[in-house]
């Protein structure tokens, strides 16, 4: 009798796509080149001395601090223009958080295995590790001053080198893998223009400006 036809998720296993295959193979370098550069995952690491130095770098991506500074900020202005670019800082470090966590929510990639979950204040969706919110932040937040603080040449290369810092600082520590954090460095730069998009001002919305 002829055989019973295979189901068709079976039928897809024994003939992968092109694109399935390319899909596969990309995650397999994506996990192994995480893995190779997790140097500071664990105090026993190649680069195990330098993880405090990495947690530091840590913190300063981190969102709290930045909505702390931001929210203090705003209370001791006194200039119009000074509050008009701090209130929209603390939209977009909002925005940022909100976004981060639908797509974590959406998404669920699970952290890298060598990761150790000791990461300063965490949330739910924190255990999950796409897109890297610090990736993301540490973007956006280089964009934003970039454009709208009047910085000498050299502090300008200075920001620049934090928002890379802080994303290479990410695989180093085991936090994510390598494609976790481009997605968060693009997604940040894409999140700066929705930002000027939506730009509050005195003219579009004088409600929030008498708050302060």
């Amino acid at each position: 009798s002829a055989a019973a036809p295979l189901p068709e998720e079976d039928c897809m296993k024994l003939n992968p796509s092109f694109v399935g295959i390319a899909l596969s193979s990309l995650l397999a370098i994506d996990l192994w080149a995480s893995k190779r550069l997790g140097v500071c995952a664990g105090e026993g690491s190649a680069w195990g001395s330098a993880r405090p130095l990495m947690k530091v770098v840590e913190v300063s991506g981190h969102g709290i601090p930045w909505l702390l500074g931001t929210i203090y900020g705003l209370y001791q202005s006194d200039s119009l223009a000074a509050r008009e670019v701090l209130l929209n800082l603390l939209f977009a470090l909002l925005l940022d958080l909100v976004l981060v966590a639908v797509v974590k929510g959406l998404v669920k990639r699970r952290r890298p295995t060598h990761n150790k979950m000791d990461m300063f204040i965490t949330i739910s969706v924190d255990k999950y590790s796409f897109p890297s919110g610090h990736a993301t932040r540490a973007a956006l937040v280089c964009r934003f001053i970039l454009h709208h603080l009047v910085l000498a040449v050299p502090l300008r290369v200075l920001i620049v080198l934090w928002a890379l810092i802080v994303g290479i600082s990410r695989v180093m520590l085991g936090r994510h893998n390598v494609t976790d954090v481009l997605c968060g460095l693009l997604l940040g730069y894409v999140l700066y223009s929705v930002v000027e998009y939506c730009w509050l001002s005195p003219l579009r919305t004088p409600a929030l400006f008498a708050l302060w």
